[in-house]
């Protein structure tokens, strides 16, 4: 008899066929279970500590999985699902993860018939296909420059979060500054609010006090007391180099034989320094901001010339002071012309909140970057007002590149489970079965509104299948009571382009993750006989093998 061929080695965990696609969405579905809770307006919070032992206070799905320690490969990439969904379009985290996980769960009793995985997903491809026609078809055209409809449709994706006690003014605060930093380019329309819209986050105040300033702030003082700490319609210089006496790159060592000749080299030290400080005086700046140092002759210099100086400023906050004064940075002082003078800004002032000293460039005739400069009790708390705000910009961002709505509230799933349902009746063969399972999974958006706010599921979701049988698109669920409304006049919407991406990205990874057949996981010594040691901290069913 032939021994056994071992090709892999012996440590490696392996599971085949059936058993590692079952197991695939058992973890798949951990995962959705963990962020079930999160859905809608009745969303519990997640409370985690980081492996820093800081804690995130949270319900968006997005930041939660960020945080959690997961081994399973199949669970990995469910975790990178809510990734994509926030940088893509900033909202619907926490739909993907529980739409994938509802789809890829409706395929188990198919693969228990031993029916093709590839067959289930060629179902799943043309459900794909046509329920985005059916959103299509549902979706209404908005006007981007009322204010009334954008601040309505901000609402409804901030309506979940924390900061849904703030709405309108939040609404207000993320639609300004998108506005704000809107541009068009060449005829197309840029909006980079990871780049030119700053967060500052202040604790202490109250909430109530976060704006958005038509300018810039930045956490910096002037470099010397007697500057000037209030000026009006400055003229305004940015550097990208140093103030200060420029030393040979590598080590150099210089013979002084003669007493003068030391004292000349200071000398030539001090006048290189006032021949940069000459350079720009002579542009009359009354503000001179540099990435770089500033040496302490310099601000004798250029506080003798009365002009204020601020230095070793963030090269980003460079970019959107220039972006909102129209000043230009310069890498050399000798190349400073008039026209890199900024003269955009209405207002400088310092000021001083809390421990720490502010600098203001404010009334900006048209300022295509701003600073939101965010209040509050605590830094836990900021920084979920911050997540929220994000996403709240960021939706804003895809109305104003997509001006198409629909109905929220589980609406439009339930129209699409619906028209799926009713198609699913005209497709001849094996795939009409998982096109109808895919259809019926649609459904777990609004069942999980109903069963977050404590609703009775089976019976609202009857209520609700009749009302779209009779064709009426707009009803869905009022999150906070668990019952019935139409959301035309409950006024909750949702940008297209979210929930095209959330059925998109939940569809093609249930599709994905069936079409493993082989999971290798080569484990080495080591680790299979020390157990992981923050193993134990982890709170049962977050531990994913």
């Amino acid at each position: 008899m032939q021994a056994p061929v071992i090709v892999l080695n012996t440590n490696a965990k392996r599971e085949q066929g059936k058993k590692a696609q079952l197991s695939n969405i058992q973890a798949a579905k951990i995962v959705s279970d963990i962020i079930r809770t999160c859905l809608g307006p009745r969303a519990m919070l997640k409370m985690i500590l980081d492996p820093m032992g800081g804690i995130v206070l949270t319900n968006d799905g997005n930041a939660i999985l960020r945080e959690v320690d997961v081994a399973h490969p199949a669970a990995k990439s469910m975790i990178e699902l809510s990734r994509t969904q926030d940088e893509e379009v900033g909202d619907g985290t926490t739909s993907v993860i529980i739409l994938a996980g509802e789809t890829i769960v409706s395929a188990i009793p198919f693969l228990e018939r031993n029916i093709h995985p590839i067959t289930i997903i060629s179902a799943y491809k043309k459900a794909l296909e046509d329920a985005i026609s059916i959103l299509d078809e549902i979706a209404l055209n908005v006007d981007v420059n009322n204010d009334e409809e954008m601040i309505a449709l901000i609402k409804s994706s901030i309506g979940t979060k924390f900061i849904s006690a703030w709405g309108d003014m939040m609404c207000k605060l993320a639609l300004d500054s998108v506005r704000t930093v809107s541009t068009e380019i060449n005829g197309k329309r840029e909006v980079d609010i990871k780049r030119y819209a700053k967060v500052e986050k202040i604790p202490g105040g109250e909430i109530e006090d976060s704006r958005v300033l038509d300018g810039i702030m930045v956490n910096k003082d002037v470099t010397h007391p007697n500057m000037r700490r209030r000026i009006e319609n400055p003229r305004i210089i940015l550097l990208d180099c140093p103030l200060e006496y420029k030393k040979g790159e590598s080590q150099t060592n210089a013979e002084v034989t003669d007493e003068k000749h030391w004292a000349r080299l200071l000398e030539i030290e001090e006048e290189q320094v006032k021949q940069l400080c000459d350079s720009i005086i002579a542009l009359k700046p009354d503000l001179v901001f540099t990435e770089k140092g500033v040496s302490d002759l310099a601000q004798h210099y250029l506080m003798k010339a009365n002009v204020t100086a601020i230095r070793r400023v963030r090269k980003t906050d460079n970019n959107r002071i220039a972006r909102a004064t129209g000043a230009t940075i310069v890498n050399q002082v000798d190349d400073l012309k008039e026209s890199d003078v900024g003269t955009g800004c209405g207002l400088f002032e310092v000021q001083k909140i809390g421990d720490e000293y502010f600098t203001f460039l404010t009334k900006c005739k048209d300022p295509k970057a701003c600073t939101i400069m965010l209040r509050g009790p605590s830094k836990d708390i900021l920084n979920e007002i911050e997540r929220n705000l994000q996403d709240a910009m960021a939706v804003a961002r895809n109305v104003v590149f997509e001006p198409k709505l629909c109905p929220g509230g589980g609406a439009t799933e339930m129209a699409i489970s619906v028209g799926l349902a009713k198609n699913s009746q005209n497709i001849s063969g094996i795939e009409q079965w998982p096109y109808k399972a895919l259809a019926d999974s649609f459904e777990v958006i609004p069942r999980t509104l109903i069963q977050n706010c404590g609703g009775n599921a089976i019976k609202v979701l009857t209520q609700l299948r009749a009302k779209h049988a009779q064709g009426q698109h707009t009803w869905g669920i009022d999150g906070t009571k668990g019952v019935i409304v139409d959301m035309k006049e409950y006024g909750i919407w949702d940008p297209y382009a979210v929930k095209a991406q959330t059925i998109k990205t939940a569809i093609e990874s249930s599709c994905m993750l069936l079409r493993v057949d082989d999971v290798v996981s080569g484990m080495s010594k080591k680790t299979e006989q020390e157990p992981p040691k923050h193993a134990a901290d982890e709170p049962e069913g977050m531990q994913l093998e």
